[in-house]
């Protein structure tokens, strides 16, 4: 009977893993977050596995070899294989691509989660000076100006506030260049 099951992938080997089993039209489920990077000074968001080595794929097991499976690159072997396989219930896998789902739609606005979530969202590199606007939280749609990146994640902004001008920190991804 077709079920899904847990894949233990070799390190850093889950994309290949997956490009292998879609060639075999075996189904697999990697789940993903996005996770934001600073690279050479620029902010990216890169999807990242959610279980890093980890995969689900859907089979059955007697239609379709274990040991085809086992030999596939990027694959290293499927979790509680022994005499009997353990499946993986689908409510369980279901409820893992809602919450993924939800997680994106989140963080990336509707017209980039139609594309799916992108291997790079590039972000332009803010410097002293450069007026910005609020997206989103208690500041939202107000200006400012960029003051200096304060990490990663966060950065320092000036803007005026009854007739005063006033620094606080904020997550960098709730602003934009104006």
């Amino acid at each position: 009977m077709k079920a899904w099951y847990l894949l233990y992938c070799k390190p850093r080997g889950e994309a290949r893993a997956v490009h292998h089993l879609t060639l075999q039209n075996i189904e697999s489920y990697l789940p993903t977050i996005c996770e934001e990077k600073k690279v050479k000074g620029q902010i990216s968001i890169k999807r990242i596995p959610l279980f890093p080595s980890y995969l689900f794929i859907h089979f059955d097991p007697q239609v379709t070899s274990v040991a085809r499976i086992h030999s596939t690159r990027g694959v290293g072997r499927i979790i509680g294989c022994n005499e009997s396989m353990t499946p993986i219930d689908d409510t369980i896998i279901h409820s893992i691509r809602m919450r993924e789902h939800k997680l994106l739609s989140e963080l990336l606005p509707a017209s980039e989660l139609s594309k799916g979530c992108l291997e790079s969202l590039d972000t332009v590199e803010l410097s002293f000076g450069d007026p910005i606007m609020f997206t989103d939280g208690p500041f939202a749609k107000l200006e400012g100006i960029f003051d200096e990146a304060n990490g990663d994640k966060r950065c320092h902004v000036l803007f005026e506030i009854m007739g005063q001008k006033k620094r606080v920190s904020v997550p960098r991804n709730s602003i934009k260049p104006v």
